[in-house]
């Protein structure tokens, strides 16, 4: 059998092919356009990539590609899930996970956008929020746009931890003080630190001083709020003052928990930006008066605490509060939407069937409750 004969390839020609084969495209790029392309690696990818090769463990080391602090990461699994219990071991290894992440972010000079956090500010011991102003100080955040605060309760903390020496309302009220002033300290360097924040999730006081400073995120856009205790409630000028300061708000999501002593209280929101409106998470929050001409979408609804009043208690606090369709009418010229259904175009002329049904769900006027369990 004749032998194949191999065909002949000239000495340069063959060194130029091997000479491509070593050549890496990447590595051409413009430095912009790399950090790009990396960027969508997670985190350990990235830390895997910085290993490849000198050039490209200098890219890692940009802070451009370290855009989120996301200390809720390690406990993505047990999100929701506050009291799971916890081996102290696991969570000593958290809380090393912790400040070696931070270590890891400052010495990265990160530059971050997003900022995602579950701490107990009030904790004596680990003094989260001092490990808080200590990334803020090192790392560059004045472009921060998006924070996640939850300030009332740590990720992967142990039952026995939370504890206290005395279970009374005295130690509680303790409690509640240091968690407001640490997170009153942690908000003020925010504001200094990071002016540009436009959506931001966090539980909240209500105080004055908290809502004076909340009142600085002038970019704010997106804002959620969460009630902070049972026992806190919420003044109507405060919460009016906050809507009228805030020039670029367009969402807002308010859990609000009205107390049992403050029931007969009705509120005012007066917004000339807000676009979208979320209360169906509070709990007794009766509007008197809206001014919010450009909202398109309204989410409210009644929750049942199980109060039971008697008729002639109950006759007297309803009458102090008008009818929700009449607030609306007069106070939300652009209203489309009411709890996820679409209104027809003559909703503000006369109300209809779906309307009816809709409020009923959503307004605690004498025409739309009627029950004596609340």
């Amino acid at each position: 059998m004749p032998q194949r004969k191999r065909a002949l390839v000239p000495i340069n020609t063959r060194r130029r092919v091997k000479g491509d084969e070593d050549y890496f495209p990447f590595n051409s790029l413009p430095v912009e356009c790399q950090l790009h392309v990396l960027s969508f690696l997670s985190e350990v990818d990235k830390c895997n990539a910085a290993l490849v090769c000198a050039s490209w463990s200098c890219l890692v080391r940009s802070g451009k590609l370290w855009r989120v602090a996301d200390y809720s990461r390690r406990g993505v699994f047990h999100l929701g899930q506050e009291g799971l219990l916890v081996s102290n071991r696991e969570f000593e290894r958290w809380k090393a996970w912790v400040n070696h992440y931070t270590h890891h972010l400052i010495s990265r000079g990160a530059s971050l956008l997003t900022l995602k956090a579950s701490f107990d500010l009030g904790d004596p011991c680990n003094k989260w929020g001092e490990l808080l102003s200590h990334l803020l100080e090192n790392v560059h955040c004045r472009d921060l746009s998006h924070l996640d605060l939850n300030w009332t309760f740590t990720l992967l903390e142990p039952l026995d931890l939370r504890v206290h020496t005395s279970s009374s309302s005295h130690q509680d009220n303790i409690t509640k003080m240091d968690q407001v002033n640490n997170f009153q300290i942690l908000l003020t360097r925010l504001v200094h630190s990071c002016p540009r924040i436009t959506k931001m999730r966090l539980h909240f006081d209500w105080s004055e001083t908290s809502v004076t400073l909340i009142t600085q995120f002038q970019h704010l856009r997106i804002l959620e709020l969460k009630y902070f205790w049972v026992f806190k409630g919420v003044s109507p000028n405060t919460l009016q003052t906050l809507t009228k300061s805030l020039p670029n708000l367009k969402s807002l999501t308010l859990h609000v928990l009205v107390p049992l002593r403050n029931l007969g209280i009705s509120y005012t929101l007066e917004s000339l930006s807000l676009e979208f409106l979320d209360v169906s998470p509070s709990r007794g929050l009766v509007f008197s008066c809206l001014n919010l001409p450009a909202l398109r979408e309204l989410r409210a609804k009644k929750i049942v605490r199980g109060i039971t009043l008697d008729r002639r208690t109950r006759l007297r606090i309803q009458s102090r509060w008008p009818c929700l369709y009449q607030v609306l009418r007069e106070g939300t010229p652009k209203l489309q939407a009411l709890n996820n259904e679409r209104l027809l175009p003559n909703w503000k002329e006369q109300s209809y069937r779906e309307l009816t049904s809709i409020l009923q769900q959503s307004c605690y006027c004498l025409q739309h409750l009627d029950s004596w369990l609340w």
